[in-house]
């Protein structure tokens, strides 16, 4: 049995990726403005996609051995390698912490010291919508997500060593799993108003918690079959066959199906309650961003679609892994338009000194306010602005910088264990999975 090693050439590549990515951050804050908008929007949507494709892939774990699932064990080292990234995103998260309190970026609109003195919603949200919970949120939650994944990687990765017909080990591993499910549905909400939906601190929706942790997850199953169908091309994995690879090829089917329903759902009851606090969040993205709005649309729903809906076509290579590279780049795409707009927003408020605007306004002057700050808002997206209208060079250079640090630091932890859990009570399920 075949088990990795990193090879100097993969480090090559990785490194040169990681030092592509780097170049294109110092340029970018280099040719940006004086609150550097698009240098930390940037950092925020890849610290931000790639933490959180980190964190599905351990509740992912944490569910299927909850279910009595079976199918995925002879790759399931790869999710457990991508859940050990959380230190890493918990560093990532921490600079954009030290950001906030040296006042070095304008991400958030409640960062804003003048605007929460004369806004009345930033401070009626206050109490939430601050530095300190941010970073205690941030801390102790990725903290706890990061100690669970550690205890059920080291718990897999002992049953190596202990392997027999007692299952004791896996009893351990089914009830941190059955600790963490709950904690992690609960705590994964919250790290997603603070870090993504607070950007567009007047406005809020139930469903949006929903939505962006299934854009995680379908991102990283499409990571996951792009890296096996690599890393089986190089001899690894042998024992994954085009039958896992056809249940991965369902997923991603099914849950872009998903996704595209809480799209729906969301966009659908905003539009029919026409509330002006709700309705400005996508009508500024469906007018001043066209491209985007309709563009993640059909890479995330309408190619997966019409592209998987046949059963042979999750069992051809080519199109698998042509269906996942759109499907991941489409879904790093959804989180650039939940970011860019409210950052932009944001940065055109706090520079030009609008952030008293709502102050003693009624909910119907309020609403009225919204749609004229949207208006005045467009002035400046009506006008191309590269790394906001789209993304740019520096933009994809940046997340081809931020996606070698995910695979370099996937491979060191595969390095680290045998690919195929031998151990594992399900391995037989697994070698001999048929759809």
């Amino acid at each position: 049995m075949k088990e990795f090693q990193i090879s100097g050439r993969q480090k090559s590549v990785l490194f040169g990726f990681m030092g592509l990515g780097l170049l294109c951050m110092i340029i970018t804050f280099i040719i940006d403005d004086a609150y550097q908008p698009r240098f930390w929007s940037n950092f925020l949507i890849n610290s931000v996609f790639f933490t959180g494709i980190s964190f599905i892939a351990l509740f992912i774990l944490c569910a299927k051995a909850i279910a009595y699932s079976g199918w995925q064990t002879v790759f399931k080292r790869l999710w457990e390698a991508y859940s050990m990234f959380l230190i890493v995103g918990l560093v990532l998260m921490l600079i954009v912490i030290i950001g906030i309190f040296g006042g070095f970026h304008h991400l958030y609109h409640w960062t804003d010291e003048h605007s929460l003195q004369t806004d009345k919603i930033l401070a009626g949200k206050a109490g939430f919508l601050n530095p300190f919970i941010y970073t205690l949120f941030t801390i102790v939650i990725v903290g706890v997500w990061y100690f669970f994944a550690r205890k059920v990687r080291s718990l897999s990765i002992s049953e190596d060593h202990n392997p027999g017909m007692t299952f004791d080990i896996h009893r351990k591993i089914k009830k941190y799993s059955a600790a963490f499910l709950p904690i992690g549905g609960f705590t994964s909400a919250a790290v997603i108003w603070l870090w993504v939906m607070s950007v567009d601190a007047h406005w809020y929706s139930t469903l949006f918690a929903w939505y962006a942790t299934a854009s995680w997850l379908v991102s990283m199953v499409a990571l996951t079959i792009l890296i096996l169908a690599y890393l089986k091309s190089l001899g690894y994995f042998q024992n994954v066959t085009n039958e896992h690879f056809h249940d991965l090829g369902k997923y991603v089917f099914g849950f872009s199906i998903f996704w595209t329903y809480l799209w729906f759902s969301q966009y659908m009851l905003i539009w029919y309650g026409n509330v002006g606090e709700e309705t400005i969040y996508f009508k500024m993205r469906q007018t001043q961003y066209p491209a985007l709005f309709y563009g993640i649309l059909i890479m995330n729903f309408v190619l997966p679609f019409f592209i998987l809906l046949r059963n042979d076509t999750k069992r051809k290579m080519g199109t698998m892994i042509a269906t996942s590279i759109i499907v991941l780049i489409g879904h790093w795409l959804d989180f650039f338009l939940m970011i860019k707009p409210g950052v932009l927003h944001t940065y055109h408020e706090v520079a030009g000194g609008h952030g008293e605007s709502h102050s003693t306004l009624t909910n119907g002057e309020l609403n009225a306010r919204l749609v004229a700050d949207a208006a005045h808002g467009a002035e400046h997206a009506s006008s191309f602005q590269m790394g906001f209208t789209i993304p740019g060079f520096l933009e994809f250079g940046t997340f081809l910088g931020f996606l070698a640090l995910f695979l370099y630091f996937t491979f060191i932890q595969l390095n680290k264990a045998n690919l195929v859990p031998k151990g594992d009570p399900y391995i037989g399920e697994s070698l001999h999975h048929h759809v």
